[in-house]
Parts: structure tokens; sequence; C-alpha cells
């Protein structure tokens, strides 16, 4: 198989890479305050438009699902979900932010704890304030990013059946342009910043790993030589992954790591302060909704903290983190979710892992403060600052502390699998234009890819400035992606007025004539050769007509059919810069209801029946036909071409129109 790599994404973005490596490779010091410079200036100066920026994409998508566009399905009017909600929910949470809980779930609340915003430190005021930071920062405003992004491209990806890459999502604004220049450059941009955010979170968790083996063995695994064998070894597990696709390796490892992660927090529950942990997740949630539109908006002009530095590097630099990654998990969530409407996704999104990440926190967040208080007698609170280790610092004040600790670092491990895993696959996909299908060589080099970078990074000492770099690129990721969020409202627009009742003229299937007839086919549950026989003998010659007449008056029809491989034919009348009209009816399997007629009446081993069913460039849902005559199919191919041209001259469906069509295979 030839490579399916787009020269024009793929080049420039290597040249960008590389030159970011070598800078943050050969001088870190200058790279990170150079970056880490640029990092606070943007910061100290777009801070407001980050608190709207990120509330904005959170109201539009809670307006979305409230809306009557809440019922368009990501996908054709038939199309199911790949996955399960099980299935997909792991996915969600492994691909999106599980990592962060492991490193942050103990670290962020003891620290917020310790040196909260505005309360005094270590107080019962303090640990509320805390908390209610936390869910701040890992609740439904971080989703609200990944959702956005996820459904932009969801949507223009499978209704529109536009490549599944970032330029899909400015369709609306730019058309055709999107395969020029600027849809080249928007999708370097995501593929750079996607390898870069990977690369560094592959960096810093290796630390991780390693800290976690020196508190359980003692052995020295501060070296080079240890974080380098940690960071192979995840990536030769998370090549494996990738190559079995998503259906397979990245699905399985997703649905191991939730139940992994389920052991471990069911662990901590039961062994740690039970009681008060359910008090404290009860309260933390009312202090979170109670107050979530306060500080949703909250810049802390009039009430400064008491450390100056904490908004910016708390909440924004949050908010700037989850922007950078929103191209790669919004692509990965997208990838996964077609078939679901958009109200399932923006619920499913938004809820789900919102819900599980604040009873993380909580669970694991107030435990240490708990035991930092009680227990602990203020060891935890003397290294919050130290993230890597703290952890397993937190494991040491409860029963099983080797086992914990161990089984800690395997959800760790998986998890930084699972992140590389997706993040290869799409990054193949930008690299790729969106195709599905691309060579085993190519989804390897991805990964070995990512694998190098981080390396060449810990070595170097250039993980933070490039993690700046990611934190700048935020800026301009928000404002495409308010852009984004203008056109995906421009194509549900035109996505409702094409699918409109009073744009399309009921179909009147049946007269009522030969009821006889109609009354043997209806007791009969088809073969696959009775359909293969109506596609020839009816569906065919009635087409055959239809397009006769066409051709007469200057209309160019066409039929295809392929009865014997495809099982299927099709009527298509080929229109410039607009999607073709295309009548088609093809056999589709169906399983026989345990209640049919024939059933009760016979003894029938087949399992299946087979129906003729139509299909439209459109998407639309088809209907079952087997019961019209000649004439009659004859009539419903002229009120769906009557449709059509109704919908070509109206200006508010021309947006959808013009985008590719929906009738390959199904």
């Amino acid at each position: 198989m030839g490579s399916t790599l787009s020269l024009p994404v793929v080049v420039p973005s290597l040249i960008v890479l590389g030159a970011l490596l070598l800078f943050c490779a050969l001088a870190p010091q200058a790279a990170d305050a150079m970056f880490s410079g640029a990092q606070k200036w943007v910061v100290s100066r777009f801070d407001w438009f980050y608190v709207v920026a990120v509330t904005a994409f959170l109201v539009f998508l809670v307006l979305l699902a409230a809306s009557r566009y809440g019922d368009i399905r990501l996908g054709p009017d038939d199309a199911k979900p790949d996955f399960s909600f099980v299935s997909w929910s792991a996915m969600l949470f492994a691909a999106g932010m599980g990592i962060g809980l492991m490193y942050f779930g103990v670290g962020e609340p003891l620290q917020h704890f310790v040196s909260p915003p505005t309360q005094a430190p270590k107080t019962a005021l303090a640990a509320s304030e805390a908390l209610q930071s936390t869910f701040f920062h890992w609740g439904f405003h971080a989703w609200a990013v990944y959702g956005t992004m996820g459904l932009v491209l969801a949507y223009f990806g499978f209704r529109y059946n536009l490549p599944l890459t970032m330029r899909s999502g400015l369709y609306p604004l730019l058309k055709d342009r999107i395969n020029g220049p600027i849809g080249h450059g928007v999708d370097a941009f995501a593929l750079v910043g996607t390898i870069a955010g990977i690369a560094t979170t592959l960096g810093y968790g290796a630390r991780q790993i390693a800290a976690g083996m020196h508190t359980l063995t003692g052995w020295n695994t501060d070296t080079a030589s240890f974080l380098i064998a940690v960071i192979v070894i995840v990536v030769v597990l998370a090549s494996i992954s990738a190559l079995s696709g998503v259906d397979k390796g990245v699905r399985r490892l997703s649905e191991f790591n939730l139940l992994l992660t389920m052991l471990l927090l069911g662990f901590v529950i039961i062994a740690g302060p039970t009681v008060y942990i359910f008090k404290a997740f009860s309260e933390n949630i009312g202090n979170y909704l109670s107050s979530l539109v306060g500080m949703s908006f909250h810049t802390y002009i009039y009430e400064p903290t008491r450390e100056p530095g904490w908004f910016g590097g708390w909440t924004i630099l949050y908010w700037a983190w989850w922007i950078s990654w929103s191209p790669f998990v919004g692509m990965f969530i997208a990838r996964i979710s077609r078939g679901r409407t958009i109200r399932e996704f923006i619920i499913g999104v938004l809820l789900v892992p919102t819900a599980f990440n604040l009873l993380w926190m909580t669970v694991f967040g107030n435990s240490a403060i708990w035991l930092d208080t009680h227990v602990a007698a203020g060891a935890l609170s003397l290294t919050a600052s130290n993230v890597d280790a703290l952890l397993f610092r937190f494991f040491e004040y409860l029963p099983l502390t080797k086992a914990v600790s161990w089984l800690a670092i395997l959800l760790i491990g998986v998890f930084f699998i699972t992140s590389a895993d997706s993040g290869a696959l799409v990054v193949n996909s930008i690299a790729s234009r969106g195709s599905e299908r691309s060579p085993v060589w190519q989804r390897l080099f991805w990964c070995i890819l990512l694998g190098v970078t981080s390396i060449v990074l810990l070595l170097a000492g250039g993980l933070g400035a490039l993690q700046a770099v990611t934190l700048v690129a935020a800026l301009p990721v928000a404002l495409i992606m308010l852009a984004l969020c203008y056109g995906l409202w421009r194509g549900l627009a035109a996505d409702q007025a094409h699918y409109s009742p009073d744009l399309a003229p009921a179909t009147n299937f049946w007269s009522g004539q030969h009821w006889r007839k109609r009354l043997e086919q209806i007791v009969h549950q088809p073969h696959k050769e009775d359909v293969q026989r109506f596609l020839r003998t009816t569906v065919v010659p009635a087409m055959n007509d239809v397009a006769a007449e066409m051709q007469k008056r200057g209309v160019m029809a066409q039929v295809h059919e392929s009865v014997d491989t495809d099982k299927e034919a099709r009527l298509t009348v080929p229109v410039e810069q607009l999607r073709d009209f295309v009548y088609g009816v093809r056999a589709v399997r169906r399983v026989i209801p345990a209640f049919s007629v024939r059933d009760s009446a016979e003894d029938d081993p087949r399992r299946y029946m087979y129906e003729p069913i139509t299909f439209f460039e459109d998407g639309r849902s088809g209907y079952d036909v087997q019961y019209l005559r000649g004439e009659e199919l004859i009539a419903d191919i002229l009120r769906q071409y009557e449709r059509y041209l109704s919908l070509s001259a109206d200006r508010r469906t021309q947006l959808l129109n013009r985008a590719p069509g929906h009738t390959d295979p199904v």
C-alpha cells in the first residue's frame, strides 16, 4: 500500500518541528527563557480572552444540545454508533485527561490547600477552596474545549463527508479554499502542536514513573538510560496498539485502563476516610455548581489572589493547555463518535468525564488533605511541590502500600500507552488528510517520532521550553476555535434547511392498487435473490426509462447497476459545483423478527431477510421500495428529483449542497 501522506502538510510541519527541537536541545536554557517569557506575556495580557473564550465554548455546547440541532446525527441519518457507550466513555476518558488525573489527583488539591488563592492556608476554608478550584479546572470548561473541537470535526467529517482534519471545520468560511495553502497551514499547525504536546506529556510521564519506581525499589531511576527505557517501552507498546487500530488495540486498552482505574479508585475509597470522602463529595459538587457562573468569568480584578501569579499559573495555564490539546483530543473524540446525535455527543462528552473527574479529585484530593492533617502531621504538605513523587508518598499512609503503588505505576504506564497510540493515530490522520487507511510503516513512523522527540527533549532539558511553545500556540488555536463555532452554526443552519419537511414533498408509496400482490409480498420474507430479481426487473428498467427521458431533454442522466456484485443500482445526474443527484436502491440485510408472520406459519431456519432500500447523496435515511411497481417507482424518482432541484435553488442549503456526498456502500 502506498503512502497517504499529504506533503504540503507534512514537510512544513517536520521543518518547523525540527527547528524547534534543535533550538530546545542545543540551547535549552535560552529556549526556556524565550518561550517562557512569551508565555508569561500572553497570559498577562490575554487572560481575559481565555476566560471569555473557554466559557463561550461551554455556553455554545449547552445551547446546541438544547436546540433543535441536537437531533442531527454525526453522519448519515441511518448511521449507528461505532462503539458501545461504555467503550466510547472509556476511550474519551483515557485519551482526554486520564494521565493528568494520576499526576494531579493528589498534587493539585494539596497545593491549593497549602497555597489557596484567597483563603488562609491549611484551614477548612482553604480545603474547600482547594477542591472548588480543582473542580473548576477539571470540570465542564475543560471538556467544553475538547467537545467543541470534537463536535466540529465530527460534524463536518461525517455529516458533510469532508476529511477528518482541522481544516474541514473552516469549510463554511473558506469553501473549496480549505484544499489550498490556508487549509494546509491549519493542518500543519495542528500537526506540530499535537506532536509537541504528546511528546511533552511522554517526557513528564516518564519522570513520574521513574519517581514511583525509586520510591518503591530505591533504585536510581533518575538516569538518562532509565528514562529512555521507559519511553521506549511505552512507544513499542503504543505502536502495537496503534497498528491494530481503534476498533481493537485502542478500544481494548482503554477498557482495561478504565478497569484498573476503578480498582484503584475503589481501594482508596474503602481504605481511606470513607465517610469523610462521601460528605466532601456532596459539598464539593454543591460549591462547584453554585459558584460555576461566577467562576466562569472571574479574573480576580477586584480581589487579587494571595499570590500574584496564581490565576495565570493555574487557571489560565489550564485553559491554554486544554486549548492546545484540543486538536489532538478533539480529533480522537470525533473519530470514535460517528453515528451519535449532537445531543448525545454533547451530553456524553460534558457529563460522563466531568462526573468521573470530580469523583476522582474528591477521593484523592480530600483523602490527601485529611491524611495530611490527621495522620501525616503535615508531611504531605511539605512535599506538595514534588508532584512526580507525591502520589506515591500519599500511598504510604494507606494499607497495602507496595501493591497499590505497583498498580498505580501500571495504570500510569497504560495511560501513557493509550495517549501515545491514540496520538499516533490522530497525527497520522492529520498528515494523511483524514485517510482511514494507511500503510503500517507510516503509523509506525509517527509513534517513533513521538518517542524520539520526547527522548531528545528529556535528555537536553528542553521539555519546559516545548511546553511553553505549546501553551503560547493556544492563543491562535482559541481564535481558530471561535471561527469553527461560527462555521458549525452556519453548517447546522444549512443542514436544518436541507432536511426541513417543507422542502421535501412526501412520497406516495402506494396507491392501493394490486393489493393481492402486495399481500403476497408482505407475508413472504424476501431472500437476497428475490431482491436482486426486483432490482433487475423493476428498479433498473424504471431508472433506464427516466434516464432516457431526461437525456431527450438535455439532462445527462446515467444509470449504474451492479446487481450481482454490490447488489445495488443508482440513477445519477452529475451537476457541476454541487452534489450530484443520486437515487439509488441497494439490498440491505435485516434480522428477521421473531414475531413475523412467516415464523409463526412455518419453521424457517433463515435468520435474515433482504429489503431494497433507497439511498441518496445527502445521506438521508432510505426507505423500503419492495412493494412499488415500475410506474410508482418512476413517480418516486421524479419526486426526489423535484426535491433536489428545489433544494439546489435554495440559498440556505448551498453550503451543504456543495459538500461531498454519502453514497458509498454501507
